[in-house]
């Protein structure tokens, strides 16, 4: 958008801009409109401030989360940086697998008289479509990688069918 589409006509013409033929009568909702449109096109690509590593919870896409399965586990990862293992709940639920945490960020520099704090949560819940032995979960947390091992029981091991793939088609 050019800093000239906002004018309302142009010097020495006597043409009236597009918003005044009729789509738009009312000239103040028309530049009303182009400058909303203007702040978002600047302000696109710019993100809240986090100490996340670059991952806005503002976004909903904090923590990234890679489910894995084979025939005897499901496997659950959550990238957690920056955050202290104490500060992360595990917990499975009637089939339902949630993951909570908490990161709080204080600065201050009295020197300076500048201080910032951020406080930032998460959860995420997934549901497991399998069944799982309660008993035997496990959860370790290292480098800011937190893996959920979720054994699966006998009858969800012997439902597991292999299906063939007909390539001829």
């Amino acid at each position: 958008m050019n800093v000239r589409d906002l004018i309302p006509w142009s010097r020495g013409s006597s043409q009236l801009p597009s918003s005044y033929r009729g789509d738009d009568m009312d000239p103040f909702l028309s530049l009303h409109r182009n400058v909303n449109r203007l702040f978002d096109e600047v302000f696109r690509g710019f993100a809240p401030p986090s100490s996340f590593a670059g991952a806005s919870p503002f976004r909903g896409s904090w923590p990234h989360v890679e489910i894995e399965e084979n025939d005897n586990e499901i496997r659950v990862l959550a990238e957690v940086p920056g955050i202290d293992p104490d500060d992360i709940e595990v917990l499975l639920e009637e089939g339902m697998l949630t993951l909570r945490g908490e990161s709080k960020s204080e600065t201050e520099d009295k020197d300076r008289r500048f201080s910032e704090r951020y406080y930032g949560r998460f959860e995420r819940r997934l549901s497991l479509a399998g069944q799982v032995e309660e008993g035997k979960v496990a959860a370790s947390f290292k480098n800011g990688l937190l893996t959920v091992t979720l054994p699966k029981t006998e009858k969800a091991r012997a439902n597991v069918k292999r299906i063939t793939i007909d390539s001829t088609k």
